[in-house]
């Protein structure tokens, strides 16, 4: 099955564009304070690491606008400034060479605004338009009980009249609620009434496991439907750990490859190796790699055989011992005890390099 993908309008952010038929980017933020240099150097450095393509920073004062020069010579990816409610933050940030910032136009004086915009069509950056279900214009509130997807379309579309009103156009918008349902109703309405790239994700979406799993479902469930530019996993975690769910998302649906794809049984009696420690060792070894490949850890061969014949690289258990394959082939035959050792030495022949470009992009 291939997706079919909306094209929409093509932005440049920095040394990447989203939008069109430009893969679909993965990013996360920064939850250290951007204020310390230092440690938000070294979370992006982790950040880039694991994936990143483009990264957020929060923009509270102005230390924090002030050092975004510092941090974008230390980076190879796009930054993005993060900044709510005060102009001269936004100015800031933008003067100190931020490639893209993110605001609420309605949360600004026109005369502020036009001089945001201004400034921001100087630099020639794109600006992203955030709109949460919780930080929604006052009278939209007021007139209901409830944020519906309706209300935050309505709040967008207004928020990119402001923006259109002043002639500028290279946007990218966000519709965020937390939970998916909301999230999945309002990012379908928006893309049916504008061509903007559209940032895709659940805003405060919880824990790992449950952040992961919400995300999971309107992420994947918006792209699989064609909708969707770049990416933000959020989670009350690590942020190289959103990094990693995101490429899991894009993996799944076969929008993109990188690194390991790992297929392995939740296993059961007939299990004769031990496939959960395998599988999670497979997973920490080449959890950096970027050439993509598909592993296969199967416990048995009622299955294990069909799984290891589609795989790159695939261990079955079998009676008091365990098969290697490569490439559909049997490779070996091994003791169950020497399985993680054939493994890293099957992943070293293949001279694993970081290469973005063996990704595979659908549209």
């Amino acid at each position: 099955m291939k997706i079919k993908r909306k094209k929409t309008r093509i932005i440049k952010i920095g040394n990447k564009k989203i939008g069109g038929n430009f893969p679909i980017l993965v990013q996360s933020m920064t939850n250290t304070p951007t204020s310390n240099f230092e440690k938000t150097i070294k979370q992006i450095k982790s950040l880039e690491k694991a994936g990143c393509e483009i990264v957020r920073v929060g923009v509270p004062d102005l230390k924090s606008a002030k050092n975004i020069s510092k941090i974008k010579k230390q980076i190879k990816i796009p930054l993005v400034a993060d900044i709510h409610f005060s102009a001269e933050l936004a100015i800031e940030s933008i003067e100190q060479g931020a490639d893209k910032i993110r605001i609420n136009p309605g949360n600004f004086p026109k005369n502020q605004l036009k001089e945001i915009v201004g400034r921001a069509k100087k630099r020639k950056i794109p600006i992203r338009i955030g709109i949460n279900s919780g930080s929604l214009e006052k009278d939209l509130l007021i007139k209901h009980n409830q944020v519906t997807p309706e209300m935050m379309v309505k709040s967008a579309l207004r928020n990119i009249k402001l923006m259109e009103d002043l002639n500028f156009y290279e946007l990218v918008i966000s519709l965020k609620a937390p939970d998916a349902l909301r999230t999945i109703s309002a990012y379908k309405m928006l893309s049916l009434k504008t061509n903007y790239p559209l940032h895709l994700g659940i805003t405060e979406a919880g824990t790992e496991v449950s952040g992961t799993i919400k995300s999971a479902v309107g992420i994947g469930h918006l792209l699989l439907g064609g909708i969707g530019d770049t990416i933000r996993v959020s989670l009350s975690a690590d942020p190289v750990k959103e990094i990693r769910v995101g490429w899991e998302i894009l993996k799944s649906l076969e929008i993109r490859e990188k690194g390991a794809k790992i297929v392995s049984c939740p296993t059961c009696a007939r299990s004769e190796i031990n496939v959960i420690e395998l599988s999670q060792k497979i997973e920490q070894i080449t959890e950096e790699m970027e050439t993509p490949i598909k592993i296969a850890i199967m416990g048995c061969i009622v299955n294990g055989l069909g799984e290891a014949k589609e795989a790159d690289l695939a261990i079955v258990g079998i009676k008091k011992a365990a098969l290697i394959f490569k490439k559909g082939k049997v490779l070996k035959k091994i003791p169950p005890k020497k399985a993680l050792g054939e493994l890293r030495k099957e992943l070293a022949l293949k001279k694993i390099k970081k290469k973005s470009g063996n990704r595979k992009i659908n549209n």
